[in-house]
């Protein structure tokens, strides 16, 4: 049986106390398989961003579980967990949290720095995933002067350099015009199907969602429907999908 590299059961998040409480979260249970792209899709305000930094081990739930290859994430407390997560995950934002003063390069390899990475090990490094990005280039460059789609690909490379088991893209095209927003996907689901890289993009824009192996939709912090996309599915999706098949075929 397969383990998920991320699942989560009956997954609450709650944010004040009394009459203020909010609860963004009210219970969600999801399975994600290595090498799969998955959607999370919702309006603002739905949960989604709130589920996604809980996944990402950005947060801390109220109740319920995030399961990291089968372990408890919970568990996991200060270096150990900032370890964890710089080592498991990449992030793709919206709003690419790049120093506009440091340079392209500078920006790209911090994530090396924080694991603590010698500087010609993080240079070598850096570049080489500036180089996947077509933008080795622009090392030297204020990360101020690029544009919005060099901006998006810097930031995909920061996401890279640590050679991470899961992307996360929160609305990684919203601030990018349509064409620059179909190469900045491209690349992403490029780096899924290509590497394995498990991809979890949080989106409200269904083209976008409708392009990943599978899709959750979440309404008021619950599930409220899953289905799978019109795409063939493949990496560990598609192993499980021709398995299911064969099972029903005998």
């Amino acid at each position: 049986m397969t383990v998920p590299i991320l699942s989560t059961h009956e997954l609450k998040k709650s944010y004040g106390r009394g009459q203020s409480r909010f609860d963004a979260l009210k219970g969600v249970s999801l399975e994600i398989f290595a090498g799969e792209s998955v959607a999370i899709v919702g309006k603002s305000g739905s949960g989604k961003s709130t589920l996604m930094h809980l996944l990402a081990l950005l947060d801390r739930p109220s109740s319920g579980s995030v399961n990291l290859n089968g372990s408890d994430a919970i568990l996991l407390k200060g270096r150990v967990l900032n370890g964890t997560r710089n080592k498991t995950f990449g992030f793709v934002f919206q709003q690419f949290f790049l120093t506009g003063g440091a340079t392209v390069l500078e920006n790209v390899i911090l994530p090396l720095k924080i694991a603590g990475v010698g500087s010609r090990e993080r240079r070598r490094r850096g570049l080489a995933a500036l180089e996947q990005l077509e933008l080795v280039d622009k090392a030297k460059n204020k990360a101020s002067a690029l544009s919005g789609g060099q901006k998006q690909r810097a930031v995909i490379a920061r996401a890279l350099v640590n050679t991470p088991k899961v992307i996360f893209a929160d609305e990684p095209t919203g601030n990018l015009d349509s064409a620059t927003g179909a190469v900045v996907e491209n690349i992403l689901f490029g780096l899924n199907r290509d590497r394995g890289i498990t991809l979890i993009v949080v989106t409200h824009d269904e083209e976008l969602a409708a392009r990943c192996d599978r899709r959750i939709f979440i309404r008021d912090g619950l599930i409220v429907a899953s289905d799978a996309s019109p795409n063939p599915p493949h990496g560990a999706h598609a192993a499980r999908a021709t398995a299911t098949s064969e099972a029903n075929a005998a």
